[in-house]
């Protein structure tokens, strides 16, 4: 029998409310108990890492693998890489590949390239209509037995609202959350940053917050009709999370997610005209800011996700209207959450919840995001003091686009397990 012994550890598992020091010990890549002074001798291999704190494997809901189609950007061995060096055991991976995960075939590719890298559970998000087009709903059912957790067309938003009506009923009959880039793509056409007094100074074409709202809008209302499970991502203006909790308020079925790049940086990170700090959602102003870390206070954003979005060093040194959205966001998961920790915005035990259980519950994935004996041991292990540069040797990922390349940040993994198995080891 394989077993593994963890000695020393401060453990935080917000869904069984542990907040202290004990022992963890895993048999056959299963949590077999957490207790205080487990003896040395019921386990084959012993690790201490005394002094370092212990949770369920962080789960990120929301990342771009680019694989299959766009392998030069990132691919399911490289995402997978830097996934568990950022702590993350288990992930989400968006549609936009090419060919698009619309169909069986695509996912259980996805699913299949997993397994043999065997680093991080990989769960694939099947896109909501065919290629990505919001013209036809895609083959959800069929997706659904291949293995897809949820179903988005991420920054293709549909804008036919009949057919989204249509798909919503569709993956709610299938039990499936709905993970929504909500936007009106009229409204935000030819915008590369934040509409407003930097973008005119700058000369910059703006995207309006209203164009989030309004999209924010429409899929609850869409939700509230359907009754659909619906999940907004990377929510960025103080007028989007008032609705959400006003519709959670109502009862509708909706939870969000804020990005650590959307609650860490306002839109002057972009004066420098720096590619790096463009994305879209894009980076908003201080009250946004103000407004997404109150949402993470008062429980209204139940999750933390990273965009994680890869671009290669060509794609991203042009101009600043040419370049494309997104940033990666493996490498700072960690230390950007533990900044909300360290101002008093969350308890540690708080932001553990938005990384590990809150987002397991979204996927409806009762396996992980908790350390109960019988639970796959999906464990992250971190120095919350450790200080380091982030530099691009650090970066498992083919892409470097961060805007937090070579800053100083605090809050290091030093040690990723998956079903028992050490697949990530800085100690």
């Amino acid at each position: 029998m394989d077993s593994l012994l963890i000695k020393g550890a401060y453990i935080v598992d917000p869904a069984q409310n542990i907040e202290e020091k004990r022992d963890v010990l895993i048999e056959n890549g299963k949590i077999v108990k957490t207790e205080k002074n487990i003896p040395e001798s019921q386990a084959s291999r012993i690790v201490d890492v005394e002094g370092l704190i212990l949770t369920p494997g962080f789960i990120d809901i929301h990342t771009h693998l680019r694989d299959p189609g766009y392998e030069w950007k990132e691919d399911i061995e490289t995402g997978s890489l830097s996934a568990v060096a950022g702590g993350i055991t288990s992930l989400c991976c968006m549609a936009n590949t090419d060919p698009v995960n619309d169909n069986p075939s695509v996912t259980r590719y996805i699913i299949e390239k997993a397994r043999k890298v065997n680093l991080c559970d990989i769960f694939p998000v099947g896109a909501l209509t065919k290629g990505l087009k919001g013209e036809e709903i895609a083959e959800i059912g069929q997706m659904v037995e291949a293995g897809i957790v949820a179903v988005s067309d991420d920054g293709e938003v549909p804008q036919d609202t009949k057919l989204l009506r249509n798909a919503f009923d569709y993956a709610k009959s299938f039990g499936i959350p709905v993970l929504c880039h909500s936007e009106d793509k009229t409204l935000s056409a030819g915008g590369h940053m934040n509409e407003g007094y930097l973008s005119t100074i700058l000369g910059i074409p703006g995207i309006p917050p209203e164009a989030e709202e309004i999209g924010t809008a429409r899929d609850i209302m869409i939700a509230k009709m359907t009754g659909a499970k619906i999940h907004i991502c990377h929510v960025s203006t103080k007028g989007a999370l008032e609705i959400i909790k006003k519709a959670k308020e109502e009862g509708v079925k909706v939870t969000c997610e804020i990005t650590p790049h959307h609650f860490s940086l306002t839109e002057a990170a972009v004066k420098t005209f720096d590619t790096n700090a463009k994305m879209a959602p894009p980076l908003r102003t201080e009250d946004d800011v103000k407004a997404c870390k109150n949402a993470l206070f008062e429980g209204v954003a139940d999750v933390i996700a990273t965009d994680h979005a890869p671009h290669s060093k060509d794609e991203k040194m042009v101009e600043f209207t040419n370049a494309p959205y997104g940033i990666i966001g493996f490498p700072t998961l960690l230390p950007l959450s533990l900044n909300l920790v360290r101002e008093g915005i969350l308890t540690l035990s708080q932001m553990v919840e938005k990384l590990t259980i809150n987002p397991a519950k979204v996927i409806n994935m009762k396996e992980i995001g908790s350390l109960k004996p019988g639970n796959r041991a999906n464990i992250t292990i971190f120095d919350p003091e450790e200080e380091f540069t982030l530099t691009e040797e650090m970066i498992f990922s083919k892409s470097k686009n961060t805007p937090f390349l070579n800053q100083k940040l605090k809050g290091r993994v030093k040690l990723t397990i998956k079903n028992g198995k050490i697949v990530y080891n800085n100690l």
